[in-house]
C-alpha cells in the first residue's frame, strides 16, 4: 500500500512510554516488585505504537488519493458519456482513438429513391460526383442504365458530364489518365489562342490556315505544326497549368517509338480535365477572351460529318453540337483502340458538356459505337421534366 513504508519509519521514532514510582498515574508500575504489571505495560506500549502507525498510514493513503485525482483516460473502448464532437475521444465513424479533434463533417441525408426506380447492384461502380451535388442526385445521367450498358462492353470507359444550367458534374470510371489521341487538338488550339492574346497579336496567316483542318478534319500535319507553335511539350505544360489541367501530361516525344500517330497524340488526360477545357469555351474564362471562344466554337461546330459521333449520338438536328473526337490504334495488330469524344450540346432544353475516353476497344468502329450509344443515353437522361 502506498505510504506504508513512510508509516513504519515514523513509528520507529515513537518512544515507548515507561512509568516510574514518581508518576501521578492511578496505577503503580514497579518493574522490580510486580513482573505482571511490567508485562502489561509492555503490551500497552506495543499496542500504542502499532495503533499510531496504522493511523499514520491511513492518513497518508487518504492524502495520496486526494491529490492524485481521477484517472486521466477513459476505460478502453468506452468514450466519455459527455464527450463533445470536438473531443479527441469523439470517434464516430473512425474507430476508438482516431477522432479528428475538429468539428464533425455534415453529411446531407440521401433522398429516398423514387417509387419504381431501379436500384443499382451492390457491386456496381458508383459514379463520383462534384462536391456541390447532393447525394440524392449522385447518379444523374450516369446511373444504373449507363453502368449496366458499359459493363457489357469491352475496354475501359471513363465519362464526365457537366450540366451548365444546374452547375452539376458527374463522373464515372477510374479517372486514370488515358491517351488523348485527336482530342489533344482542342488543347493545342486553346494554347495557341491564349498565347497570341497574351502577346497582343493575332494568329499568323499560317496558323489561320492550319487551325480549321486541324479541328474540322483531324489533320495530323496541321496539329504537329501548331503543337510546335504552342511551344511543344514545355509550352503545353505551361498552358495546362494556366488552364487548371491537374491530370494532363504532354507527350515528351514528337515521334515516339511504337506509336501509330504523331507523338502529341500520346498526351495523357482525363475526362475531368477535358471538361475544364470545354468550360473555357462556354463560360467566362481567364484563359480565352470572347473572340477566341467564338472562333474555337465555330471550328468545333464545323467538324466534318463523318467525324461527328460520340457526344453527338442521339442528338437531333437543330441542336448545337461543338465537338472534337480522336482515335488511335495502340498496337501493331490494330486490335486495341483508343477512341475519345468531347464536346458541348446546347438545345432541346439541355445545355451540357460531355467528355468520354475509352481504351481497349477491339476495333475503331466498336469504340465509336460505344461512345455514340453512351452519348444518346446521356441526351435522353438529361431531358427536361414535362
Amino acid at each position: 500500500m502506498p505510504g506504508c513504508g513512510h508509516g513504519a519509519q515514523l513509528a520507529s521514532n515513537v518512544p515507548i512510554v515507561r512509568a516510574d514510582s514518581d508518576s501521578d498515574s492511578d496505577f503503580d508500575f514497579d518493574f522490580d516488585d510486580d513482573q505482571r504489571g511490567g508485562s502489561w505495560v509492555s503490551v500497552l506500549g506495543v499496542l500504542r505504537t502499532v495503533g499510531g502507525a496504522i493511523v499514520l498510514a491511513a492518513a497518508l493513503v487518504i492524502l495520496y488519493l486526494a491529490f492524485r485525482g481521477p484517472p486521466s483516460h477513459p476505460p478502453a473502448g468506452v468514450a466519455p458519456a459527455t464527450a463533445s464532437p470536438y473531443s479527441p475521444y469523439a470517434t464516430a465513424g473512425r474507430g476508438a482513438g482516431q477522432g479528428t479533434g475538429g468539428p464533425p463533417a455534415t453529411i446531407a441525408p440521401a433522398a429516398p429513391p423514387a417509387a419504381g426506380a431501379p436500384t443499382a447492384s451492390p457491386t456496381a461502380v458508383a459514379p463520383a460526383v462534384s462536391p456541390g451535388t447532393s447525394l440524392g442526385q449522385a447518379a444523374g445521367p450516369l446511373g444504373a442504365r449507363v453502368q449496366a450498358y458499359l459493363t457489357g462492353r469491352r475496354g475501359r470507359v471513363e465519362v464526365a458530364v457537366y450540366d451548365l444550367s444546374a452547375g452539376q458534374q458527374w463522373t464515372l470510371g477510374q479517372s486514370a489518365p488515358q491517351a488523348g489521341a485527336g482530342v489533344v487538338t482542342l488543347e493545342i488550339l486553346q494554347a495557341v489562342l491564349s498565347q497570341r492574346t497574351v502577346q497582343r497579336t493575332v494568329l499568323s496567316l499560317t496558323e489561320q490556315e492550319l487551325t480549321p483542318p486541324m479541328i474540322e478534319q483531324s489533320d495530323d500535319g496541321a496539329g504537329t505544326t501548331l503543337w510546335g507553335d504552342a511551344g511543344a511539350a514545355k509550352g503545353m505544360r505551361a498552358f495546362g497549368h494556366k488552364a487548371g489541367l491537374a491530370q494532363t501530361s504532354p507527350s515528351s516525344c514528337l515521334q515516339c517509338p511504337g506509336s501509330f500517330g504523331p507523338g502529341w497524340e500520346l498526351t495523357t488526360t482525363t475526362p475531368q480535365d477535358q471538361i475544364t477545357l470545354l468550360r473555357q469555351l462556354v463560360q467566362p474564362s481567364g484563359v480565352l477572351d470572347k473572340n477566341d471562344q467564338k472562333y474555337a466554337l465555330d471550328l468545333l461546330e464545323s467538324v466534318t460529318p463523318s467525324q461527328r459521333w460520340g457526344v453527338s449520338g442521339g442528338v437531333p438536328g437543330g441542336v448545337t453540337v461543338a465537338l472534337k473526337n480522336g482515335w488511335l490504334p495502340l498496337n501493331a495488330g490494330h486490335s486495341n483502340w483508343q477512341v475519345n469524344s468531347v464536346g458541348w450540346v446546347s438545345g432541346g432544353g439541355r445545355d451540357y458538356l460531355m467528355a468520354v475516353l475509352s481504351t481497349g476497344s477491339p476495333t475503331e468502329q466498336y469504340g465509336i459505337d460505344t461512345l455514340s450509344h453512351l452519348g444518346a443515353m446521356v441526351w435522353t437522361a438529361l431531358a427536361p421534366p414535362r
